[in-house]
């Protein structure tokens, strides 16, 4: 449930994701919002408004020239009512009107009587319009307003021939954000407010989003692409390597960005952990998923936190069908991913580069060597085998090692080293 009753208005944009956005409202009344809905007319060619009247329970605003609406213009006693905004899916065209002020229908004329900040745009659309420099020009001015967006996601498009990051995030994800939205009278950069098993009784803070105490405000606009999580590499439609990765750490360097004032994209693998409020979340999964989602961000950032525990290797073939038992012994031939830190490294213009060194042997030599042989800015390194570091642990213990010899030693939870860790890149970015 919700912490307190959230006013959410769910704006529906005119794309195939528009779908998705029945589930949203479902999972946000399901949650305790209560849910008001407006689609553009695109978005009704999609999905019939009665929909969402029976999900929401509420009338849902289709037409700014309504003559039911009452007299003290029906979207602006819209506007007043909402507490937060759901744009899902926010379509490319609908990113370009709210860029532009544009106000000639009911979900347009209504957003733009709200704050930016109250605004959770959700994008969806075609990788190769997502890549689109209109595209990203406008993702840029609207979040340096104070926008918020979640995803896209990287996978395969309506169109089964296309696939990259440009898929709308899956409605848990949406509820999930909401959820933890910050109420209206808490700073943004509190602690975000999290599911409530009971109306007495309150948790505590995720730890990856657990701010331990004011902190500075150096990285105030800084652009900042932290990778987290594993990749899985399919054998087959039911099977996958992967590795023990939870993304803690990642999330906790992205919070911790967050709260210093950065702008911050999350690519995220397969985790079960609720995402920070107040972050950009793009979903991935595989190490080629992966690849195509830091190409697209890398280019507007400022440093690149590459948490993630990719894989190294992938089959060589992947079945069409679920592999069966066969006699005697088996072999499965494996080729090497893409190694993406090398890659940025080698762009002639790139974000200072952080990378992790996961190890279980000779660890700060391993680490010192990749760190010189990437021209990373900093590595971090830990012994994943160590009890209280690592993976699937609350608390890790990390050197952080740059090029000039530099040794700082960090431990505590996953949020007291990750504000370690920005403390020491910080004063680079001066």
């Amino acid at each position: 449930m919700l912490r307190g009753m959230k006013r959410v208005l769910l704006c529906v944009g005119g794309g195939i994701s528009a779908y998705k956005a029945c589930e949203v409202a479902r999972l946000l009344v399901k949650q305790g919002a209560q849910v008001r809905c407006a689609l553009t007319a695109a978005a009704q060619r999609f999905v019939a408004p009665l929909t969402f009247q029976a999900l929401s329970g509420r009338p849902v605003a289709t037409d700014l020239w309504d003559t039911s609406q009452d007299l003290a213009a029906g979207h602006i006693a819209l506007a007043d009512w909402a507490e937060l905004v759901v744009v899902a899916p926010a379509t490319a065209d609908l990113l370009a009107r709210l860029r532009a002020g544009l106000a000639d229908d009911v979900v347009t004329a209504t957003l733009i009587a709200i704050e930016p900040s109250r605004w959770l745009l959700a994008p969806a659309m075609n990788e190769k319009m997502w890549a689109s420099p209109a595209v990203a020009e406008n993702v840029q001015v609207l979040r340096s307003r104070g926008a918020r967006f979640l995803g896209p996601a990287v996978g395969e498009m309506a169109e089964r021939s296309h696939a990259g990051p440009g898929r709308m995030v899956e409605a848990a994800e949406i509820a999930a954000a909401v959820a933890t939205w910050p109420a209206p009278a808490v700073a943004e950069t509190s602690p975000a407010a999290q599911f409530s098993t009971s109306p007495a009784a309150q948790p505590a803070p995720a730890p990856h989003d657990a701010a331990p105490g004011p902190r500075p405000r150096d990285l105030e606009d800084v652009l900042v692409l932290v990778t987290a999580g594993p990749t899985r590499e399919a054998l087959d439609p039911v099977r996958f390597l992967s590795n023990p990765s939870t993304g803690r750490m990642g999330f906790a360097v992205a919070a911790a960005a967050r709260d210093r004032g950065a702008r911050v994209t999350l690519i995220a693998g397969p985790t079960e952990l609720a995402p920070p409020a107040g972050i950009q979340i793009v979903r991935i999964v595989s190490a080629e998923d992966l690849a195509q989602a830091v190409d697209a961000h890398v280019s507007a950032a400022r440093v690149l936190v590459m948490t993630a525990a990719v894989a190294d290797q992938r089959p060589k073939v992947r079945a069409a069908q679920k592999a069966k038992k066969q006699d005697g012994e088996e072999t499965l031939t494996l080729v090497r991913t893409q190694d993406i830190l090398a890659s940025v490294s080698a762009r002639a213009v790139r974000p200072l580069l952080v990378g992790f060194a996961a190890e279980t042997e000779n660890v700060e030599a391993n680490a010192r060597e990749k760190l010189m042989r990437k021209r990373l800015d900093f590595i971090v390194a830990n012994d994943v085998s160590a009890a209280g570091a690592g993976f699937a642990s609350e608390t890790n213990r990390v050197l952080v090692l740059d090029p000039a010899g530099g040794r700082v030693e960090l431990s505590g939870s996953k949020r007291t080293v990750a504000d370690g860790l920005w403390d020491q890149i910080a004063p680079k970015l001066s």
